[in-house]
């Protein structure tokens, strides 16, 4: 018994090492890696030009997340894309009074935190650059002459 008590404690001293190793690798990394992407300012971010059909340049286009560049992005960006991706954003177009109605119900059912004083930043910057359009997603198609199938 006491020999195999011996080799026990043994195993039990080598796993701990093990997982103390595991665990200092996984903290040191998980800085290393907080740093590199915290350490990130607007001069990374590639603004592409969105163009008119005349070819004149009308807005321009964030690179990572497809918003349009106009005050407001970061806080946009910082409150939005933890719990979803910027197209879910970009492919709605609301009033003001929209958009708070659902920032209200993203807080009531979905967890989002108070956005503080950056709500009404948010709130503009939405209001303004995804507003309601005449034309909706696409436009209805032509068709120059309908035909009947045979059964």
């Amino acid at each position: 018994m006491g020999n195999a008590h011996k080799t026990y404690r043994k195993r039990a001293r080598r796993l701990y090492r093990i997982l103390i190793v595991v665990s200092v690798l996984a903290l040191i990394t998980s800085i290393i890696a907080f740093y590199f992407y915290s350490d990130q300012d607007n001069s990374e971010y590639m603004i592409l030009p969105k163009k008119s059909e005349e070819g004149q340049i009308v807005k321009s286009i964030d690179s990572i997340t497809g918003f349009i560049q106009a005050p407001g992005l970061r806080e946009t960006i910082t409150h939005c894309t933890p719990c979803h991706s910027a197209q879910l954003v970009t492919q709605n177009r609301m009033t003001k009074e929209g958009w708070l109605s659902t920032i209200r119900w993203m807080q009531e059912t979905q967890n989002l935190w108070d956005l503080g004083e950056n709500e009404p930043i948010i709130l503009d910057y939405l209001a303004t650059n995804y507003a309601p359009e005449e034309k909706g997603r696409r436009e209805n198609l032509e068709v120059p002459e309908w035909y009947v199938l045979e059964e």
